[in-house]
């Protein structure tokens, strides 16, 4: 009898195990909520207009189309039973499994206050970037009519928590989008004047990086006009601004990129988790007394050595999900599994037009040569070459226009609300 693997997930790690291991004599059922594939790094271009939904995002059913043992599923999961080797379906269905790769990645984590994501979305999904761009770009068009001075430098204020490569690429497309983009577009203010400000709560932003590439970007940032506050909690967060630390900054629009956390998902395992709720997973990516069970991506607490796990990052996703997919044909196989090796292929980020940086080994890139680095891997990691068309000909206008094809305003549009009145201790101190 065939056996049955199970893949949960259809992102960067989930994708991969199933093209690699649709090789074997194995049927696959690949299981995601959603349709399609999302190249995640660029999800920010599309929350800043600079690019479209399609352009980053393919259907998985046509990414493996071409293997006929692997069954694409659309169903949101409920929970694993590892005993039973079943996974139970939100429908009410269930899938029994000889293997399971679960690639489910992480949600946001507002370090215990939950309550500050209806006014601070973060950024994980096309359906958060579409509200993203709806937030950006409305606060433009209310500004436009608003008569009260203080509501509209409000209005025009956006304030990005979270110091790391996503609030980063957020804070400098703001800034580029009111600088240039949409400059000479309205007629009652000035869009240059629109505050960005990038909040962080330690000494300094994009923390992985060195401390010379880091320093860099920060300068490149502020030249773009970003306020860069380092060292900087957030203490609250409400619908007409922030606090941060005792001070309170006005802001119509709070985007959140400080962290992350594992999904219910993870904590319904029953399994040994880490501080950010990600499963603590063996050297060869299985979940500690089930051998058949993998956990790959995001969600993977894998140490390394000399402490410290794992980055989320694709090209980490991507070798596990190879690695892990490689291992269940070796152990239905009847032969032992292999350790997983992880081969760092360095890291990135991009500070605006023309500015970024890499770092790979012993190299080092910043300003245009990092933002080259940049363009050339996230290029080349899309999935797709009418994506990859697609996005070289958006940027390449881009680069010459100013211009973002993507500035449309979706979804329903709620009814500016009165700010509260504020505390006496936010009159007598304002950020």
């Amino acid at each position: 009898m065939t056996a049955h693997v199970v893949i949960i997930g259809g992102g960067f790690g989930g994708l991969a195990a199933a093209r690699r291991i649709a090789r074997g004599p194995v049927r696959v059922t690949l299981v995601d909520r959603q349709n399609h594939h999302l190249f995640q790094p660029l999800l920010y271009q599309v929350a800043t207009a600079g690019l479209s939904p399609a352009d980053i995002a393919s259907p998985i059913r046509s990414l493996v189309a071409g293997h006929p043992n692997v069954e694409t599923r659309m169903a949101e999961v409920a929970g694993v039973d590892l005993q039973k080797k079943q996974v139970r379906l939100r429908d009410g269905g269930s899938l029994g499994y000889d293997a399971l790769i679960i690639a489910a990645g992480v949600r946001h984590a507002y370090f215990g206050h939950d309550e500050w994501e209806a006014a601070a979305p973060g950024l994980k999904t096309i359906d958060d970037a579409l509200e993203i761009r709806r937030r950006v770009l409305t606060a433009f068009e209310e500004a436009e009519t608003e008569p009260d001075a203080a509501t509209r430098e409000a209005l025009l204020s956006f304030v990005v928590v979270g110091a790391g490569p996503t609030g980063v690429e957020l804070a400098g497309a703001i800034a580029e989008l009111a600088r240039f983009t949409v400059a000479k577009e309205f007629r009652r203010f000035d869009p240059c004047k629109a505050r960005v400000v990038l909040v962080e709560a330690g000494p300094r932003m994009l923390s992985a990086f060195d401390e010379r590439l880091s320093d860099s970007a920060r300068r490149a940032l502020e030249k773009l006009g970003v306020e860069v506050r380092l060292g900087t909690r957030v203490t609250s967060v409400r619908a007409d601004g922030v606090t941060l630390g005792d001070a309170f900054l006005p802001a119509r629009t709070v985007l959140w990129a400080a962290g992350v956390q594992g999904p219910p998902l993870a904590r319904a395992l029953g399994v040994e988790l880490d501080r950010a709720g990600r499963v603590k997973v063996q050297s060869d990516l299985t979940i500690p007394g089930h051998p058949e069970a993998y956990v790959i991506g995001d969600l993977a607490s894998f140490e390394v050595e000399g402490g410290g796990t794992l980055p989320g990052l694709a090209p980490v996703a991507l070798q596990q999900g190879r690695h892990a997919a490689d291992n269940v044909l070796t152990a239905l196989a009847g032969k032992p599994r292999a350790p997983f090796r992880y081969l760092d292929k360095g890291i990135m980020a991009t500070v605006g037009r023309a500015a970024g940086i890499a770092q790979t080994g012993r190299l080092r890139f910043s300003g245009f040569l990092g933002w080259l680095a940049w363009l050339f891997i996230h290029i080349l990691y899309l999935v797709g070459f009418r994506n990859r068309l697609l996005v070289m000909i958006q940027w390449a206008w881009a680069w010459f226009t100013f211009g973002r094809g993507a500035r449309l305003i979706t979804g329903v549009t709620p009814p500016l609300q009165p700010a509260p009145a504020p505390t006496t201790r936010e009159r007598e101190k304002v950020a």
